[in-house]
């Protein structure tokens, strides 16, 4: 079921030597505008919706990402993706001007027996890329390309009944995919667990960059978000689950 974008001019690292990369954004999110479960209706701290209630959780510098329980379904549904406003970054719809290639791209796999909603595609943003400032440049030998701080994949459903093991689905055949077409992953897989959202994260190696993906899921959507490396170094998981909180909250509209 998952969709499969054009890509039209972009970057294609295929080489393996060693990376070099200046800029990051790194940090946890300090504000997002909109919130999951609702229409945006101005900027929203991370873990909070834009007025004051809970939104798709947060999480604080240095600590590890906390198990709490999810909330029951409250029978919220999404009927668009928008491309959110994150503190301290700027995103647009696609690939940001970069991608692998040679199937590394990491897609959503996994989710057959979810039931897509037919929506306007103009309303789905269903690939999002967020830059920091400075931008991250990528090199590999006399090539160099402009990599976003992390590039993400969404999508909407009827129903997630289970979201927890609707993510395990996913997170597997697409870990799976990745793994057949040369991602390297790495260590133990970390979910984090709000109200709100289920994340499910690991670390890989893809042609040499050091990357964290996570991948999330609600009783609405699932989505996946791929974190370039900073300073040639992983995103921390730490870094990462709040990031990927704050973008559902601020992509998902009702």
């Amino acid at each position: 079921m998952s969709r499969i974008r054009a890509v039209v001019a972009s970057v294609v690292l295929t080489s393996s030597v060693a990376v070099t990369l200046t800029g990051c954004g790194s940090g946890e999110p300090a504000e997002a505008t909109g919130a999951a479960g609702q229409p945006s209706t101005g900027k929203a701290s991370v873990g909070r919706s834009a007025d004051g209630g809970s939104a798709s959780g947060g999480g604080e510098a240095g600590t590890s990402p906390a198990a709490a329980g999810l909330a029951a379904d409250n029978g919220v549904r999404y009927t668009a993706i928008a491309v959110p406003q994150l503190e301290g970054l700027v995103c647009d719809e696609g690939d940001g001007g970069f991608h692998y290639g040679s199937g590394l791209d990491m897609r959503v796999s996994g989710d057959d027996d979810l039931k897509e909603i037919e929506g306007d595609s103009n309303d789905v943003a269903d690939e999002v890329s967020c830059f920091g400032s400075p931008r991250n440049i990528l090199r590999k030998g006399t090539m160099s390309a402009s990599a976003p701080m992390f590039t993400a994949r969404s999508h909407l459903y009827e129903k997630v009944a289970d979201p927890a093991a609707a993510l395990n689905k996913i997170f597997a055949a697409s870990t799976d995919n990745a793994t057949s077409d040369g991602r390297d992953f790495v260590g133990e897989a970390e979910t984090a667990t709000d109200s709100a959202l289920v994340v499910k994260c690991r670390q890989n190696v893809t042609d040499t960059f050091p990357m964290t993906t996570c991948f999330w899921a609600n009783y609405g959507a699932a989505g996946v978000v791929d974190f370039f490396p900073a300073d040639d170094q992983y995103i921390p998981v730490e870094s990462a689950v709040p990031w990927t909180r704050s973008f559902v909250a601020g992509a998902l509209r009702t």
